[in-house]
């Protein structure tokens, strides 16, 4: 066959570089997919558990194989015919040997990535504090500097960013900073409110991040990334306020709050569990502030970046007051949280299995029922017995757990991965299940599950199903210690889901609001150009 006369023949398009994402279901790992692809490149994730990135807009776009960055036999075949990789996990939050771990993965993944001969490295660390040696920085800083220099000097060219607070809609510290400003009008703090810290936008990393790839093979080195501001976290605190319009906060540094004191006070008042704001605690008391700028001789800063605290403030608002948090800190699994077994293993794989089992006829179409189950929690509550759920939050939350407030990440879609209150979504068949699983402080392992389904006479059933696997004889005395509350929790839930349905369905959609999409179709791929990123 010849071609059409006048016509030249089309060359496919040469593919681009191949990038390996580690953490992708994190937070940062979760917004640079997406940057990549915008910016040409093909995308692979490595992942332990890839269901969690199936529900992700850009997931039919990349290519995600399962692995482990401790397990040298998993990223052999991840690194093959990799360009650049990119080792955004660490293991805060992980216990006191998190250290270790961080060391033990650094290790494994250099020495794969030289064997496998990968063009670069990128590396997103923590900016440490000048002339102050690595045995008296906080362990979480002392990681990450080790993290580096194992990168560095793998054999394998590598950037190492280093970024001091990142400002982002969703990420740990922007949410430490909005809870503690908007929650409490008068405040008595640690005194490393007044240490001075240069944080940056979370578009200016994303920015930088992409444009390590392209850096030429004899740069081996870190760099300092940071936004044109210093202030101290006092005065972040009071632009807070000032951006966001509230009143002017009344603030009291004072000496005595330790770090361990610290972490409790932002524990409980932030949606910050104490695993993990025991580490940033740890870490503001020191002065983290850019020696250099010398990234930009590399990736050049266009007009207008990198952004001013103010500005990377208002975009995280509002994305914030839109509703558009693409990614959470919470967004991967907190390190010890338990994920095995599944509740659907046959007979169950290991002892007993408690039930708590609720079934309703509804009377409402199986996609306004659907509507009130995707969209349950957050703001929306339990619709059960508020007080009981409060109060097991704030026992939670008081035993280290991370409790309710972590809320959603979206107001009305789920996916697979996300944290909902003290849940995680472990399963979604949009339109008819919903299966969480509990990351409250439990002796044992807890499951919800949630059904929409149509009867074949075309009558609306809700199904419901608490599953509780427990873990020695503490346990099984949880487990009888509660059970009389059941029928007024999970009962009433049922019953309050029904009606909610019921009324959702006489109830006009708002303009705006999605609905579900048919059992087995996907959700329309989408692309971010705005915002915070």
């Amino acid at each position: 066959m010849t071609d059409a006369p006048g016509h030249e023949p089309h060359e496919p398009p040469t593919p681009g570089p191949l990038c390996l994402v580690t953490g992708a279901s994190g937070y940062i790992g979760g917004r640079l997919v997406p940057e990549l692809l915008a910016a040409g490149y093909r995308v692979r994730c490595l992942a332990r558990t890839p269901a969690k990135l199936r529900d992700h807009p850009w997931a039919d776009q990349v290519e995600t194989v399962r692995g482990d960055v401790t397990d040298a036999e998993s990223l052999a075949p991840a690194f093959r015919d990799v360009d650049v990789a990119y080792y955004l996990v660490h293991a805060l939050g992980g216990g006191s040997d998190f250290e270790s771990t961080d060391r033990r993965a650094a290790t494994t993944f250099a020495e794969e990535a030289r064997a496998a001969g990968i063009r670069r490295i990128v590396y997103l660390g923590g900016l440490a504090p000048r002339g102050v040696p690595d045995r008296d920085l906080s362990p979480h800083l002392r990681s990450r500097a080790e993290v580096g220099r194992i990168l560095l000097g793998s054999g394998v060219p590598t950037t190492v960013l280093r970024a001091a607070v990142i400002i982002g809609s969703g990420s740990a510290s922007f949410e430490m900073l909005r809870y503690l400003t908007e929650r409490l009008p008068v405040m008595v703090t640690p005194s490393w409110v007044r240490t001075r810290i240069q944080p940056i936008g979370v578009r200016d990393v994303l920015r930088y991040l992409v444009g390590s790839a392209r850096m030429p093979e004899e740069v081996n080195r870190a760099f300092d990334i940071g936004g044109p501001d210093v202030l101290t976290y006092l005065g972040m605190m009071r632009s807070y306020a000032a951006v966001a319009g509230l009143p002017r906060r009344l603030i009291f540094p004072v000496p005595v709050l330790t770090p361990r004191l610290s972490s409790l006070w932002i524990g409980l008042v932030t949606p910050v569990p104490r695993s993990i704001a025991r580490p940033l605690a740890e870490s503001l008391k020191y002065e983290v502030v850019c020696d250099e700028h010398d990234i930009a001789d590399w990736v050049p800063d266009p007009p207008g970046t990198p952004l001013t605290f103010g500005r990377a403030l208002s975009l995280a608002l509002q994305r914030v007051r839109d509703a558009q948090v693409t990614t959470r800190w919470s967004s991967a699994a907190l390190p010890g949280v338990p994920s095995d077994p599944l509740p659907t293993d046959p007979d169950w794989a290991g002892g007993s299995l408690y039930t708590d089992e609720r079934e309703l006829t509804v009377d409402a179409s199986p996609q306004a029922l659907w509507r009130v189950v995707e969209g349950i929690g957050g703001e929306n509550g339990w619709y059960s017995f508020p007080l009981a759920w409060a109060v097991r939050g704030w026992v939670d939350r008081l035993a280290g757990g991370v409790g309710l407030r972590r809320g959603r990440r979206d107001a009305t879609r789920l996916r697979v991965g996300d944290s909902l209150d003290f849940w995680r979504v472990e399963e979604i068949e949009r339109g008819r299940l919903l299966r969480l699983r509990a990351e409250m402080r439990l002796p044992g392992l807890a499951w919800l599950e949630m059904y929409a389904e149509q009867d074949p006479d075309g009558t609306t059933r809700y199904r419901q199903r608490a599953l509780f696997h427990p873990r020695g004889l503490a346990g099984h005395l949880y487990w009888w210690s509660v059970s009389p509350f059941h029928a007024m929790v999970f009962g009433g839930m049922a019953r309050n889901i029904a009606e909610q349905a019921r009324a959702t369905e006489t109830t006009p959609t708002p303009a705006g609001t999605p609905h579900p999409a048919p059992q087995g179709s996907a959700a329309p791929a989408t692309t971010e150009t705005d915002g915070d990123r």
